[in-house]
């Protein structure tokens, strides 16, 4: 029997390395592809997109807030992957009733670099996990150096529309803003407040506006109007996966990082 904490302080035991796997968060999916345990994997969410075959080989056991447990239970999992901000307490309680459930808490990279290296060891896959959260580290010690001459500038971070929501303090998105020199004009928020556009120039008046790509499809119009409210501010849309995806994911959010501060550089 192993017995073990989760990253948000919850107790769990295992008789073996687990099996049979339902993540349902859709970056902890990709993670566990790369950490060679596809096979392993048998249920997924509908949003868990990569690597892109897996909806047609894997069980599709509803979204990250509406699960179906009746799903899952079918499964016979050993081993359930939520994640705090993702799933429900509530969701969570009755998860664990089916199987071991382990919950995520991801606000940094070195969260995320823990919860990497805490799988590997779960999933017997400790070498896999080594080698990946040293990749992504010297990715990050690589970025590092190109960011440190880089301006500071002042953006607002839009994640929803119509009410208009942006991403705020203790997010994975706002500790990846400010590796970016990004300073959020609503870090004094928490996580992901309504705001109200019409007084985004006295809130801050950000110089860069990114509007994700997920979870809501923004588009030009809303671009626009976000626009009438600031003092000539640069619009990006920016890909809200490599701002929000963490696991290994992080290693594409880099490269991406380098090109959205290149083209920036073009307005200013």
């Amino acid at each position: 029997m192993i017995t073990f904490k989760d990253q948000i302080g919850r107790a769990l035991s295992i008789d073996t390395s687990p099996k049979r796997i339902v993540s349902l968060v859709p970056s902890q999916t990709e993670l566990l592809c790369d950490l060679t345990l596809e096979n392993e994997l048998v249920g997924i969410t509908k949003f868990c997109v990569h690597p892109y075959h897996l909806k047609s080989t894997k069980t599709i056991v509803g979204g990250t807030k509406k699960v179906d447990f009746d799903k899952i239970r079918k499964l016979k999992p050993d081993f359930i992957l939520c994640n705090k901000e993702e799933n429900k307490l509530e969701d969570v309680n009755q998860l664990e009733t089916i199987a071991p459930t382990y919950v995520s808490d991801v606000t940094t990279i070195e969260d995320s670099n823990d919860l990497i290296l805490r799988l590997g060891l779960i999933f017997n896959r400790r070498t896999e996990s080594i080698n990946l959260v040293t990749k992504i580290e010297f990715k990050l010690k690589d970025f590092n150096q190109f960011i440190k001459n880089k301006p500071t500038r002042k953006v607002a971070y839009f994640i929803w529309a119509k009410p208009w929501m942006v991403a705020a303090n203790n997010t994975f998105i706002n500790e990846l803003l400010k590796l970016n020199k990004f300073e959020n004009i609503y870090k004094n928020k928490n996580r992901y407040p309504e705001i109200n556009i019409r007084r985004i120039r006295h809130e801050g008046d950000p110089e860069v506006i990114i509007l994700s790509s997920e979870p809501f499809p923004f588009k030009d119009d809303h671009a626009m109007e976000i626009g009438t409210y600031t003092n000539r501010s640069v619009t990006v849309f920016g890909n809200g996966e490599l701002f929000s995806w963490f696991g290994s994911r992080l290693l594409y959010s880099f490269d991406y990082f380098k090109e959205l501060h290149e083209n920036l550089e073009s307005h200013f």
